[in-house]
């Protein structure tokens, strides 16, 4: 039986509205916050606190459904509100209010190795009243309902207004595995930990990571996760090798593909239009991994909201690549696997910490029918 986390909330009833609490020091993000919720359908401000102190106490009292959390503040900070929290329990959900700058990223790392859920850019000084209440309204508010439109609906997500097309699903490949693509978002930082810190040492597929996040913080994640693994982790470059027992990630506003050439598979990054709202993008890549390895491939995709990834898993599977999604108990949020999932296109359902176990399995059998088939 996994030991993995459940991140399974409380069902909101009918007619109730998700619980926010805000915890900052800025008086305007408060009230920025507070106005752009003010009249939300399902979202509702409960209560407010301009440190960490306060708003453990304000948590306690008012029980929210969500945290959303400054990092710098006097007295007791965010990260530090957040380890006390955390030390106590899995709920509620919390989303970070992060900068685009380096001590920014670094510091919103560490709040989603903490337990953070998810983070936010906070608005900037620029633009005028009205915008800033409207972006906050919809990112933020994007950001609130995901822990229960997909995250937390109790059941599996719905399938896409526009499912992919019918197709013949291959069986998986009996031969052996040349690589290893990952697509993840919300809750993808953890997950990723959990992964590398469990690939052996002498894991000998490359590995491909799309991770939804911006520059800057993708380099920051791949600094953060080399210090878990032997295993060589890099945020990807243009024109760089994929080499065996390498790992390379994304770089933030970049999609990633794989191509050949006469001696090497190398990637290709490239500034192209937005998938699923994303670049980098899962079906992106997977699409691209599909052309150059077909059902070499094991494909895992991870935590995340929306439905990127959907598309590529749905053509690996078409050629007889492996795919292994996370189940709902162990995702922070279960939108990604969900979809494919309830599309019928995963191969196998297992918790976070029953990824890597599959995928050594999957290379095993693989190498093993390619073995007994070189000998008949």
């Amino acid at each position: 039986m996994s030991m993995q986390t459940s991140y399974n909330s409380r069902a909101l009833q009918p007619g109730n509205r998700i619980r926010v609490v805000v915890v900052d020091d800025s008086v305007v993000i408060r009230s920025l916050v507070t106005r752009a919720f003010q009249d939300h359908p399902r979202i509702e401000i409960v209560g407010t606190a301009p440190n960490g102190s306060i708003g453990l106490a304000k948590v306690a009292q008012l029980q929210p459904d969500v945290i959303t959390l400054d990092i710098e503040m006097p007295g007791m900070s965010g990260l530090e509100m957040l380890r006390k929290l955390r030390e106590k329990c899995r709920e509620p959900f919390v989303i970070m209010f992060s900068t685009l700058t380096e001590p920014g990223a670094l510091a919103t790392l560490d709040a989603l190795m903490l337990g953070a859920d998810d983070y936010i850019t906070k608005p900037s000084n620029s633009g005028s009243l009205a915008e800033s209440v409207a972006t906050l309204r919809s990112e933020l508010g994007a950001k609130i309902l995901q822990f229960v439109q997909v995250g937390r609906t109790y059941s599996a997500p719905a399938l896409p207004s526009t499912p992919p097309l019918p197709i013949a699903l291959a069986p998986p490949s009996r031969g052996s595995r040349a690589v290893l693509a990952i697509g993840v978002s919300t809750g993808g930082p953890n997950a990723l930990s959990t992964i590398v810190r469990m690939l052996p040492k002498s894991f000998s597929l490359p590995v491909l990571i799309v991770q939804h996040m911006p520059p800057l913080f993708t380099r920051l994640l791949a600094e953060r996760l080399q210090k878990l693994t032997p295993l060589l982790i890099e945020e990807a470059t243009h024109g760089c090798t994929v080499q065996a027992g390498k790992i390379l990630i994304a770089p933030g506003g970049f999609h990633m593909r794989v191509g050949k050439t006469a001696q090497d598979v190398i990637v290709l990054l490239d500034q192209s239009e937005r998938r699923n709202s994303c670049r980098p993008s899962v079906d992106v890549l997977f699409e691209s991994v599909n052309k150059v390895y077909g059902d070499t491939t094991i494909a895992a995709i991870l935590t995340g909201m929306g439905q990127d990834g959907l598309q590529g898993v749905q053509a690996l599977r078409a050629s007889g690549a492996y795919i292994i999604a996370q189940d709902e108990m162990s995702s922070v949020v279960w939108g990604m696997p969900g979809f494919v999932v309830r599309a019928g296109l995963a191969n196998s359902v297992v918790p976070l910490d029953g990824v890597v176990p599959e995928v050594l399995k999957q290379c095993a059998i693989g190498a093993s029918l390619s073995a007994r088939g070189a000998s008949q």
